[in-house]
């Protein structure tokens, strides 16, 4: 393996590159899908995004969630295609090209020549295409950009076709006229979900408008409510609620005669007493705010002359407002009823115009107000103005004529009552213009007809999280309405309808075959300008003429709903894939998708065979700024994401995207630091264990060992070493969760458990084990050691590739070197078996071993004894007696070293140092016993330290007729001190079931183990001050300052053995540096336990017995000088390895020379 740098000078962002650029040159993605071509397909759906814009975290979200999940399926044996797809029609790219152009009207686009406009579009589709692959690319998502899918590619729009005539020949499809949303910005219907997606609060007039009745002696008049005054012009009846009261008052001051709903009389204005009564409109009634508003004088106001239902108001015939539908009043300006009408708004009265509103559309056809099939009179154009039938405002804008138009109503002495409110409007998702609810005609799926078997179907597909499918998406499909999939626009897929000109013969094309065959025309492009011309001859003869396509497109949902069908050209290609493998497996998008794109894929499913389109989904939340608030570029309020990447990586992004709340479909506000704290918590622990690895890998071959060669883990899985059977076992468990997770898409759940895991490898495996790394247990307990932390990390990384692609690969590319049968890529690799499972005891007993050891740091940190200073004695009480015997046993010199105690005292009596008290858990209980509470809190208080046991070992008592478990009552165990002692000398600390009590009384013959553990820890300072190296070796020399040195070298003498162990070298006395020696730190101390001293390090030099080496040459001083000159010259460490493989003989110049030259380690260490 490469020697590694520090964790400092590792470069997160850097490292990625080079794995990019490798990724590259091997062509890892291509040859991983040609790698698995033959095994079972798994089937992910991709989503297509606009083009027309960069990628932004919502999509770096989604992709990496994709990712994730397909990666891991590739390790589980499948073949994945992943092909990234664009959505190319639709009103965002012709509105971009609506305003590079200055298009404000369709008009605009026929002078300009649809064939150009079209032309404009397709020129700025792929854009961004090169951007989008770059920050793809550099996420680390492995997607086919060579063979994406367009949703204006030929193919795609021929599937697209094929679904709609599918539907057309199941009797799905239909053409009417439909209340729909309406973009005047845009120019074009909107679906109901695009409508929902963009509403903002905003001022609006309210105003309420007499309607006299026809023939009424006293001018009685019907008060309606409206906020869109704009719709008066069209209004062509009234409805009221025939099971409401309604009541006939009297203004008492201005004498005018009202019809309103009785639990609405308050909303009409109240007046003031005048100087004279005027029969004029009440033109001085104006009153500012909602009519939500209660008025407490509306009796002293009105006077009531007659109540009657609602059902006897039917029929009544009112004078219109205005005069511009005369032609209608044998069947319009007449009152109907229908339960739309309800009672928490306006005054049970309300005005209706069937163009503008979907209830008022219903009611009126129902009511043969209008007629189905007849032309319906829309009074407002494309462009949101009235047009020439409503002659006072022809031209005007629908909004800004509403203050003319209630003036108008003022002056015709018909205004009740004006105002205005705040309200949620919907605006135009592209434009931002405020929609308006227009009739329009259009194509529709019939999806109300579907609603039962879209509602079993979604019961057959696995949602991640579940209440998105159970509540958000399942009241959407309960909801579903008619769906209408036609636009009047000109960049999108034409739908594929050609009709005669009598309207009697229609022709739906599935192929263009078809089209081809019927019209006699090549077809190379089936965008409209391409298209439009082609006609096809009557089969009823040519006196019948020919049949032209209607000019509609689809709505770009349409197209993205038929992706699964589309971007592999079925059913002209890829059948029995397509067949074997439907529905898909997998889709991930974002929340907002339940009304979008998940609902159209599941529509088109089921109307086409009755089946959802995929099995599993995730759905994600939104990503916001720090701040709650949504990105925004203007506001520059969240760092863009490739500053991040550059920052701190993609795989930090990666992994602080995913272990948030927005993996469950909840909002993350995004903070950069949060990305630092992943670098910080999971990758440095993760690497600083990989380098430890490495540098003591390398540390053999120095040492001059065989060089190191993993063992294989079926021999380490009989490792004798406890925490090596425990790593092993805790890595089986991290492959078993990280398995289990993602099978069942749990994506959040899986970082908190590896980052418990790197804890523990870190700070227990590692920390615990340095001595057995370093190799100062032996030779062959090092290469085990080794091996088993080499096994771990490589078993982990596979775990995790899916998650940290490019770090598991930097690490696996130097973990392979030593290995001899590896794959070339870790993401070659299958995901890890689980091995060796049954490791749960011994993982639990470590788990309770670490609870000890908090638990005892806890008690030194109240007493103020820190580590160094060693302790006599510690008790463990716990009443499992294994638990004891492997605390007492294989853990037992792990705690002792950690906690730097003595000796370990376990005990399974747990009266003999603590008093149980029982005590009730009220937040649990208090809800379930109510009034019984009080009664049986006393009688849990009172239990004895035998019924406390006792309920202990059953798990259950009954107290007072109530059955209580282990969950319902607390025990608090209380440390109960000895007589002889007091609360300075011993103390205790308890979690749960466990107590340790720890001996805090100073004792003389621990003082020099704990002047030792103060040296060594001067020295591990100053190497790190020094900027050293684990596997750097060094001489340390120590020089007494006191003028009395007996008692440090007494010290260093009876803790030589310590001091050798923790260091992995001897401590010399400074009088043996050699002359030549390279000093690297020198530091002097005070004060430590009452000593001073200097500690100096210096690189390992020669030690020369010069007068052996001049007798050795008969007393020839030159050529001992000389001899000395060229070992000095020599690398150390090379030196070294010659002389121990030479059996302590080294062979110059045909000379055999004993070993009389004496290394320095090896005169003082022997």
């Amino acid at each position: 393996m490469d020697d590694v740098c520090e964790g400092k000078d590792f470069s997160f962002p850097a490292q990625e590159e080079k794995i990019l650029q490798w990724w590259e040159e091997v062509k890892a993605f291509e040859t991983q899908l040609e790698r698995t071509k033959d095994l079972p397909e798994y089937i992910f759906y991709d989503g297509p995004p606009f083009a027309t814009g960069l990628p932004h975290y919502g999509h770096i979200l989604a992709g990496t969630i994709k990712d994730i999940v397909t990666r891991y399926q590739t390790m589980r044996g499948h073949h994945v295609t992943r092909r990234f797809g664009w959505d190319c029609h639709g009103l965002p790219v012709e509105y971009e090209i609506d305003t590079k152009l200055g298009i404000k009207t369709r008009e605009d686009v026929l002078r300009m020549g649809i064939d150009k406009y079209n032309e404009e579009c397709r020129s700025i589709v792929t854009r961004y295409v090169a951007e989008w692959e770059k920050i793809v690319s550099r996420v680390g998502r492995w997607i086919d950009f060579k063979n994406d899918y367009k949703t204006m590619d030929l193919t795609f729009m021929e599937s697209v076709w094929w679904v709609f005539s599918q539907l057309f020949d199941k009797g799905l499809v239909y053409k009417g006229f439909k209340v729909m949303p309406y973009s005047t910005g845009c120019k074009t219907p909107l679906s109901n979900f695009e409508a929902n997606s963009n509403y903002k609060e905003v001022p609006d007039p309210e105003i309420m408008v007499s309607f006299p009745i026809v023939d009424d002696p006293e001018g009685t008049a019907f008060v309606a409510w409206t906020t869109t005054p704009w719709t008066l012009p069209s209004n062509l009846g009234l409805c009221v609620n025939a099971n409401f009261v309604y009541v006939k008052v009297r203004n008492k001051f201005t004498g005018k005669i009202y019809v309103v709903a009785e639990s609405r009389l308050s909303e009409l204005p109240v007046e003031k007493p005048k100087k004279s009564i005027s029969n004029g409109p009440a033109n001085d009634a104006k009153q500012k705010g909602s009519t939500s508003g209660k008025s407490k004088n509306t009796v002293d106001t009105y006077e009531v002359l007659d109540k009657f239902s609602g059902a006897s108001l039917v029929g009544k015939k009112y004078l219109p407002l205005f005069n511009y539908f005369s032609e209608l009043s044998d069947v319009a300006f007449r009152v109907v009823a229908d339960d739309y009408v309800t009672s928490d708004s306006g005054t049970g009265v309300v005005h209706m115009a069937p163009a503008f509103g979907e209830d008022d559309h219903r009611v009126c056809m129902e009511n043969q107000i209008i007629k189905k099939g007849e032309s319906l009179i829309v009074a407002v154009d494309d462009n949101g103005c009235f047009t020439g039938k409503i002659t006072d405002f022809s031209g005007c804008y629908i909004k800004e004529a509403d203050k003319d138009i209630i003036q108008l109503v003022k002056d015709k002495g018909r205004l009740v009552k004006s105002g205005s409110f705040m309200h949620p409007y919907p605006f135009c998702w592209r434009s931002d213009t405020p929609l308006i609810y227009r009739a329009v005609p259009s194509w529709f799926v019939a999806v109300e007809k579907l609603k039962d078997q879209l509602l079993e179907n979604n019961k057959q597909t696995y949602w991640v999280p579940d209440f998105v499918k159970e509540k958000r998406f399942h009241n959407w499909l309960e909801n579903a309405r008619d769906w209408a999939v036609s636009r009047s626009r000109f960049w999108g897929t034409p739908l594929p309808v050609w009709i005669s000109e009598d309207g009697e013969e229609v022709i739906v094309m599935d192929s263009i075959d078809k089209l081809e065959k019927l019209s006699g025309t090549k077809v190379t492009d089936l965008h409209r300008h391409n298209i439009d011309h082609i006609t096809i001859p009557s089969s009823r003869g040519p006196s019948f003429g020919v049949l032209r396509r209607v000019e509609d497109v689809f709505d770009c949902w349409f197209e993205s709903g038929s992706m699964p069908y589309a971007y592999i050209h079925y059913p002209f290609e890829n059948v029995q894939l397509f067949e074997k493998n439907f529905p898909g497996h997998f889709v991930a998008e974002g929340l907002d998708q339940t009304r979008g794109w998940f609902y159209t894929l599941m529509v088109l499913s089921t109307a086409l065979f009755g089946k959802p389109a995929f099995r599993n989904l995730i759905c994600n939340g939104l990503v916001l700024a720090e701040d709650g608030k949504k990105m925004s570029k203007r506001l520059k309020n969240y760092p863009s994401p490739t500053e991040v990447i550059n920052d701190y990586g993609a795989d930090a992004l990666r992994l602080y995207i995913i272990n948030s709340p927005v993996v469950r479909a909840e909002p993350l506000r995004f903070k950069k630091d949060g990305v630092y704290g992943v670098v910080k918590d999971v990758f440095l622990p993760w690497y600083n264990a990989y380098r430890f690895l490495v540098q003591n890998a390398k540390r053999l071959e120095v040492e001059g060992l065989a060089p190191f060669s993993p063992i294989d883990q079926v021999t380490l899985r009989k490792s004798s070493n406890v925490l090596d059977q425990w790593i092993n076992s805790a890595t089986q468990s991290l492959v078993h969760f990280v398995q289990q997770e993602m099978d069942g898409y749990r994506l959040y759940t899986v970082v908190p458990f590896l980052l418990k895991f790197l804890d523990n490898l870190t700070n227990i495996y590692v920390r615990f084990n340095r001595k057995r790394l370093k190799g100062r247990t032996g030779e062959e307990d090092c290469r085990i050691a080794l091996s088993t932390l080499y096994h771990v990390l490589l078993t982990s990384c596979k775990a995790m590739a899916p998650f940290t692609p490019f770090f598991t690969e930097v690490l696996y590319q130097n973990l392979r070197k030593v290995s001899n049968s590896s794959e070339e890529s870790i993401h070659y690799c299958s995901f890890p078996q689980e091995v060796g499972k049954g490791g749960e005891r011994i993982e639990q007993s470590v788990s309770r071993m670490m609870t000890i050891i908090d638990l005892a740091r806890n008690i030194r940190e109240r007493h103020n004894k820190p580590l160094k200073t060693p302790l006599k004695e510690m008790v463990v009480v716990h009443p499992d007696t294994e638990f004891l015997d492997d605390i007492a046993g294989k853990l037992k010199e792990y705690v002792l070293e950690e906690l730097n105690v003595k000796s370990i005292v376990p005990c399974n009596d747990t009266l003999k140092y603590a008093s149980l008290r029982a005590e009730p858990d009220y937040s649990v209980l208090g809800k379930r016993l109510g009034k019984s509470m009080g009664a049986v809190a006393k009688e849990v208080k009172a239990m004895s330290q035998e019924d406390i046991l006792a309920f202990e070992k059953a798990g259950e008592v009954t107290i007072a007729t109530h059955c209580l478990r282990l969950t319902d009552i607390k025990i608090v165990r209380g440390f109960k001190c000895p007589d002889d002692m007091t609360e300075e000398e011993i103390d205790a600390a308890g979690d749960g079931d466990v107590l340790v009590i720890m001996d805090l009384r100073p004792d003389e013959s621990l003082f020099e183990a704990g002047v030792a553990r103060e040296v060594v820890n001067r020295i591990q300072k100053l190497r790190k001050k020094a900027a050293l190296e684990p596997t750097d070796m060094v001489e340390v020399y120590f020089r007494s300052l006191d003028e009395d040195n007996s008692m440090s070298q007494r010290i260093l003498k009876s803790q030589e053995w310590y001091i050798r162990d923790a260091l992995g070298s001897c401590l010399l006395p400074s009088a043996m540096i050699p002359q030549h020696a390279v000093i690297l730190a020198e530091e002097s101390f005070h004060g430590i336990s009452n000593l001073a001293f200097v500690i100096t390090l210096a690189r390992p030099a020669l030690v020369f017995k010069s007068d052996a080496i001049l007798s050795l040459y008969g007393g020839n001083k030159t050529s001992a000088v000389a001899l000395e000159t060229y070992l000095l010259s020599r690398d150390h460490h090379n030196l070294k390895f010659e002389f121990q493989h030479g059996n302590g003989r080294l062979r110059l110049i045909a000379l055999k020379i004993n070993l009389q030259l004496m290394l320095c380690w090896e005169n003082t260490c022997s």
